[in-house]
C-alpha cells in the first residue's frame, strides 16, 4: 500500500512538471509572435527550437517591378507627348495669325538683304534715319518696278500668246489626226464640247473662286503693308528690338541666346544674299536661252524664274516646266526640247557649282531636310510657308549647334565657344553681322 502511494505521488509530480514545461513553451511561442524577447526556461532543461509563425508576404515596390528599359521609354514618351502638344498649340496659333507671321518673316528676309546698304550709308556719314529711309525707298521702288515690269510684259504679249496658243492647239489637233493613235475629228470636237459644257455648268463655282481671289488679293496687300512697316522698323531700330527680346529671356539662358542671335542673323543674311545671287544667275542665263530660241514672253518668264528660285527645289521645277509649256504651245516640240535642255543645264550648274560656292557650308541643309521642310511649310502656310521653310531650318540648325557647344563648355567650366565672347548685339559693332 505504501509503495503504491509513493508511485502515484511521483507520477503526479512528473505530470505537474510536464504541465509547467508546456505552459513555458506556450508563453515563449506567444512572446515570439508578439515580438517580445524570448526568456530562458526556468528549469534549465533544453528547450526545443521555437516554431516560426509566417506572417503575410510582402510585395515588391511597383517601380522596381517594371523593367529599366520600359521605365526609360515611359519617361521619354510622356515628355515627347508634352512637346508634341505644345508644338500643336503653337502651330494652331501661327495658323490663326498666319498673315502677320508671314509678313514679319518676309520683313526679316528683306532686312537681311537691305541692311548692308544702310551700314554703308552710315559709314559715308548719313544719319541713321536718312540712311534707313533712302535704303527702304530704293528697295521698295526696285521691287515695285519688277512687279510692274512683269505685269506690263504679260499684258503686252497676251494677244500674241493667245494667237500662238490657238495655233499650237490647231497643230496639235492636226498631229493627233495623223498620229497612229487613230483619233478622229469627232472625238476631238466632243472633247472640246465637253470642256465648254463643263465651264458653262460651273459658272457659279468659277465666280465664287474669283471672289475668293479678291479676298486673297486684299490679304496679300495687307501683308505687303505689314512687311513694309516691319522692314522700316527693323532697319532703323533693329539693335534695340534685339536687346528688348533678350530682356524677355530668363537670366540663366540669356548669355547663350545672346551668343546665338548674331550667328543666326549671319546665317539668314548669307542665305538671302546667296539665294538672290543664284536666282539672278538662273534668270539671266535661262532668259537668254529663251530669247535666242524666240520663245514668247521670254523676259516675263525669266522674271518668274527669278521669283520661283526662292522656293528651293520645287520652284525651279515649276518655273522650268512653265517655260517648257509656253515653248511647246508657241514654237513646237523642237523648241520645247531645246528649252528643256537649257533649263536642265543651268539648274545642274546651279546645284553642283553655284550653291556650294556662293552659299557655302554655313547654310548647307541636307536635301531630305529641304524637301520635308518645303512640304511642311507649304501645307501649313502655302507658298509663303514654302519660301520661309528652308531659311528657318538653316537658322534653327545654327542656333542648336551653337547652344549645344555653349552648354557643353559651360558645364565643363571650359573657355567659351570660339567666337562666342563677347555675347549679343550689344557687343557687336554696327555692321552686317548685327542681328536685325
Amino acid at each position: 500500500m505504501v509503495n503504491t502511494a509513493g508511485w502515484i505521488g511521483r507520477l503526479g509530480s512528473r505530470l505537474s512538471r510536464m504541465e509547467a514545461r508546456l505552459d513555458e513553451r506556450r508563453a515563449e511561442v506567444e512572446a515570439e509572435t508578439m515580438g517580445v524577447p524570448q526568456k530562458p526556461a526556468a528549469s534549465g532543461v533544453a528547450v526545443a527550437p521555437p516554431v516560426v509563425v509566417a506572417g503575410p508576404r510582402e510585395r515588391p515596390d511597383p517601380v522596381t517591378a517594371v523593367p529599366w528599359g520600359m521605365r526609360v521609354a515611359a519617361e521619354v514618351s510622356w515628355r515627347l507627348l508634352l512637346l508634341a502638344g505644345m508644338l500643336w498649340v503653337l502651330m494652331k496659333v501661327i495658323s490663326e495669325v498666319r498673315l502677320v507671321v508671314l509678313a514679319f518673316v518676309a520683313a526679316l528676309l528683306v532686312t537681311a538683304l537691305l541692311q548692308p546698304f544702310v551700314v554703308r550709308l552710315r559709314r559715308l556719314g548719313l544719319p541713321r534715319g536718312l540712311a534707313t529711309a533712302v535704303t527702304a525707298i530704293l528697295g521698295f521702288v526696285v521691287i515695285g518696278l519688277v512687279g510692274w515690269f512683269v505685269v506690263w510684259q504679260v499684258m503686252e504679249n497676251l494677244d500674241d500668246l493667245s494667237d500662238r496658243v490657238r495655233d499650237g492647239i490647231n497643230e496639235l489637233k492636226l498631229w493627233l489626226l495623223d498620229s497612229p493613235f487613230h483619233v478622229t475629228e469627232k472625238q476631238i470636237n466632243d472633247i472640246a464640247k465637253n470642256l465648254t459644257d463643263t465651264i458653262g455648268t460651273n459658272t457659279e463655282e468659277i465666280t465664287s473662286a474669283g471672289l475668293q481671289g479678291v479676298t486673297v488679293l486684299v490679304e496679300v496687300l495687307t501683308g505687303m503693308l505689314l512687311a513694309m512697316f516691319s522692314t522700316l522698323f527693323l532697319l532703323y531700330d533693329g539693335k534695340r528690338i534685339w536687346n528688348w527680346v533678350l530682356g524677355l529671356v530668363p537670366a540663366p539662358a540669356r548669355p547663350g541666346v545672346a551668343g546665338a542671335g548674331p550667328r543666326a542673323w549671319r546665317t539668314l543674311t548669307a542665305y538671302v544674299r546667296g539665294t538672290v545671287l543664284v536666282a539672278l544667275i538662273d534668270a539671266v542665263f535661262i532668259g537668254l536661252g529663251l530669247y535666242f530660241l524666240d520663245v514668247t514672253m521670254a523676259v516675263p518668264l525669266a522674271v518668274f524664274i527669278f521669283l520661283f528660285a526662292f522656293i528651293p527645289l520645287v520652284g525651279a521645277v515649276i518655273s522650268g516646266a512653265l517655260a517648257v509649256v509656253v515653248a511647246l504651245v508657241t514654237q513646237g516640240v523642237f523648241t520645247a526640247l531645246s528649252v528643256l535642255a537649257v533649263v536642265l543645264l543651268v539648274q545642274q550648274i546651279e546645284g553642283h557649282v553655284l550653291q556650294p560656292f556662293i552659299l557655302g557650308r554655313a547654310v548647307r541643309v541636307h536635301p531630305l531636310a529641304v524637301v520635308l521642310s518645303v512640304a511642311a511649310g507649304g501645307m501649313i502656310a502655302g507658298i509663303g510657308g514654302a519660301v520661309v521653310a528652308v531659311p528657318l531650318v538653316a537658322v534653327t540648325n545654327t542656333v542648336v549647334v551653337y547652344l549645344r557647344a555653349y552648354s557643353q563648355d559651360h558645364r565643363h567650366g571650359g573657355a567659351p565657344v570660339a567666337g562666342a565672347a563677347p555675347h549679343g548685339a550689344t557687343a557687336l559693332g554696327e555692321g552686317v553681322d548685327d542681328p536685325v
